[in-house]
């Protein structure tokens, strides 16, 4: 059993997309990198849906062709039902020449997770964090339980920079006290578990027995319903299922009793119940998540750096999770590998970081829960990320947010950045097609 070792000059808290394109930009870059992860892995992860933007970070991070020798199922855009009106958007619609994809999260985390350590950052799987001591300024103290091996033995070690991807349990900003839960009008919930032998929706805008995703690529189908939504997402050898509801649906409720209620729910509900008809529950997956959206007051400073969920938390329903993670990871290392050239700049770089971060999480609480000013969304940096979108990046955007009712407050940051106007004017022509019926 390799020994962790008692200093570094980075250390990465976390092993999924975040913390594992973190190290490995780091470790291209020559810079002595350890990652501890709680986790054996792979691991489950919910988050199966991935849009074409995340190419450009793993085109960057050189894992690309290991995705693509997976096999993983090619996506080919989006249909929604929300609030009975049916619309569907494809990718290359707006230019994109690479597919989204529908992933197994512990088969994909797990590529990415091995590429840094082949980039030569150095993986410590089963070691969770437990403190971080910045004490001293300059070498905060990471206190760690090892639990390798037959017993947990307790250990430190010391790093310049500290990089927390610990996902939803959010390490750094739960021992700073600086996590806020996102106020809606109500608190969702969200529930989620597989099924076996599920038909799919295809691009076609037809349903599909499994065996056909040999010649139909399959889309993300979403759709809203009474006072939440859901997601359908067929992958290889299973489909996932996701229900996001007001938390008092299921106030009370033992793992028992909520999963009597995500079953009797699916089976209720127009479309998903024609899909699930043939399908068989996986017994056991059933998973539940009740701190749903959330963000952090502080994400970064002079030797810190919170990416991924451990900085924020945003509803999932455009699937910008992981592209998320992986915008953090580039944006965080660019910072800390100025910072080592240039050690007086640090705090310099951390702030510009942050205002970044911010920006892009800013931007996808405004798209996914129609915040606007609020929630610790800054509208001016928002404005200014919106003002510097690719046209066609711009278009895909404003037209997903036209699938559901959450585009008032998109649209009306785009008016005041000044481009709703342009953007009306030469694409007013291709909006989010709208169906009249879908053949379930």
């Amino acid at each position: 059993m390799t020994a962790i070792p008692r200093s570094c000059d980075v250390l990465v808290i976390g092993g999924g997309p975040a913390g594992s394109s973190a190290a490995t930009h780091l470790a291209q870059a020559g810079i002595d990198t350890v990652l501890l992860e709680r986790a054996e892995f792979p691991r489950n992860q919910v988050g199966e849906s991935l849009i074409p933007h995340i190419w450009k970070f793993t085109d960057l991070t050189g894992v690309s062709d290991k995705i693509e020798r997976e096999g993983f199922l090619a996506k080919a855009g989006g249909i929604t039902v929300w609030n009975d009106k049916i619309h569907q958007i494809l990718f290359s619609d707006f230019g994109y020449t690479r597919p989204g994809l529908h992933v197994e999260r512990d088969i994909f985390d797990d590529i990415l997770l091995r590429h840094a350590g082949d980039c030569g950052a150095r993986i410590f799987t089963e070691v969770a964090v437990k403190k971080a001591d910045f004490g001293d300024s300059d070498r905060p103290e990471i206190i760690y339980t090892d639990k390798r091996g037959r017993g947990n033995s307790d250990g430190a070690i010391r790093c310049r920079y500290l990089i927390d991807a610990s996902g939803h349990s959010s390490f750094l900003a739960s021992q700073f006290k600086v996590r806020q839960t996102i106020s809606t009008q109500m608190n969702f919930l969200s529930l989620w578990g597989y099924f076996k032998n599920s038909r799919f929706v295809g691009v076609d805008r037809r349903s599909h027995p499994q065996e056909a995703l040999a010649r139909v690529k399959p889309v993300t189908f979403v759709m809203s319903f009474e006072d939440g939504w859901l997601w359908h997402i067929m992958l290889r050898d299973k489909t996932s299922v996701g229900l996001i509801v007001p938390t008092e649906r299921t106030k009370g409720m033992d793992r028992r009793q909520r999963e009597v209620f995500f079953k009797q729910t699916c089976a209720r509900l127009p479309h998903l119940s024609a899909l699930l008809e043939p399908a068989e529950f996986i017994e056991g997956s059933l998973q539940f998540r009740p701190d749903y959206s959330y963000y952090s007051q502080r994400i970064c400073g002079e030797n810190f750096y919170c990416i991924g969920d451990a900085a924020a938390f945003v509803d999932p329903i455009f699937s910008h999770g992981v592209q998320n993670a992986l915008y953090n990871a580039a944006a965080a290392t660019l910072a800390i590998k100025e910072s080592l050239k240039n050690g007086k700049n640090r705090l310099r770089y951390s702030r510009l970081c942050e205002s970044r971060m911010q920006q892009f999480y800013g931007f996808s609480r405004a798209l996914s829960l129609g915040d606007f000013g609020c929630n610790g969304v800054d509208a001016g940096l928002v404005k200014n990320l919106i003002k510097s979108l690719p046209p066609l990046e711009l278009e895909l955007l404003l037209v997903a947010a036209e699938m559901t009712n959450r585009s008032d407050n998109v649209h009306r940051l785009a008016r005041e950045a000044g481009v709703l106007e342009k953007f009306e004017e030469k694409f007013s022509g291709r909006n989010a097609e709208r169906i009249e019926s879908l053949e379930f």
